[in-house]
């Protein structure tokens, strides 16, 4: 069985995250979300209430599974059976960064391949951070994120 496992800290879960998940359960047996707590970060949403999120938005995919990430990450897809890590590029800012954690993962576990899809274009674009700062001023995030999502962020953003 192929595992991949898709990290990172999905606050909150995009369309372009969700665009790159659906095409890794197609390409691979099993896809794990890893989804970070990251609290250095500072995020949004708890890790529990970005895993519920992700399980409601991503339900109809059966080769998925959601769950929290700790510790260093590759010790993470070693123990579960994994063969690479599934890295998201929506732009070329973000490939010397990949580049570099891919280099870094190979020199710690030459074993595990780097994955690295690119969104649609027209989700290219979207990133958590911008969709919470639209969502901060009651801006119109609907095409960006599910409508899960939308009502999470509006009830967030309401209640501070």
């Amino acid at each position: 069985m192929k595992t991949v496992v898709y990290p990172g800290t999905f606050d909150p879960i995009t369309n372009g995250h969700i665009d790159l998940i659906e095409r890794g359960c197609k390409l691979f047996d099993r896809v794990i979300l890893a989804i970070a707590p990251s609290t250095k970060k500072g995020p949004l949403f708890t890790v529990e209430e970005r895993i519920d999120l992700a399980g409601q938005t991503l339900a109809h995919l059966d080769n998925l599974e959601i769950v929290c990430l700790n510790g260093l990450l590759v010790d993470f897809v070693r123990e579960h059976n994994g063969m690479g890590i599934l890295r998201g590029l929506r732009a070329v800012s973000d490939f010397e960064y990949e580049f570099q954690l891919a280099n870094m993962n190979r020199a710690i576990a030459p074993e595990l391949e780097s994955f690295f899809l690119t969104p649609a274009e027209h989700l290219s674009y979207i990133s958590s951070s911008l969709v919470k700062e639209i969502a901060a001023f009651n801006g119109d995030i609907h095409k960006f994120v599910h409508p899960i999502v939308e009502e999470a962020l509006k009830t967030k953003y309401a209640n501070r």
